[in-house]
């Protein structure tokens, strides 16, 4: 889960691809009554500028599961989020930080989960809520 950024700049390696699963902490699901099903799917793609910053190409893909917040049904649905990151090796209120050295992508991958989850998990597309009607 790291890119070695001196490293790949020894060989010159300024391009390439990563695949890996990610198994999330148990409190990185907001949506009450749910949770991220097995391992987090992580792929992407780096770039080395010639300033040292790095751009990254990220995506994460996961299931939820839980109960429909609306009906309280089983529900399931599966996520899948892209974002562009750029690390860079001075303090930036609008980049990751890195060392210079090497880049951990765990907070990156941290937070594209948290920013690709929905508000709610339904059971199916236009779930009216739980039936009130005594029938």
């Amino acid at each position: 889960m790291e890119i070695e950024v001196r490293k790949l700049n020894a060989l010159k390696k300024y391009e390439g691809e990563f695949v890996f699963d990610y198994e999330p902490p148990a409190d990185l699901c907001l949506i009450p009554l749910c949770s991220i099903e097995g391992k987090v799917k992580v792929e992407g793609n780096y770039v080395i500028y010639d300033d040292d910053s790095v751009g990254v190409t990220l995506t994460v893909k996961y299931g939820l599961v839980g109960q429909c917040s609306y009906c309280l049904s089983d529900a399931r649905q599966d996520i899948a989020y892209t974002t562009e990151i750029l690390f860079v090796t001075e303090t930036d209120e609008e980049n990751y930080k890195y060392d210079g050295i090497k880049i951990n992508l765990k907070t990156a991958v941290n937070d594209a989960i948290l920013i690709s989850q929905p508000n709610v998990l339904l059971c199916k597309e236009g779930c009216t809520g739980i039936d009130v009607t005594n029938k």
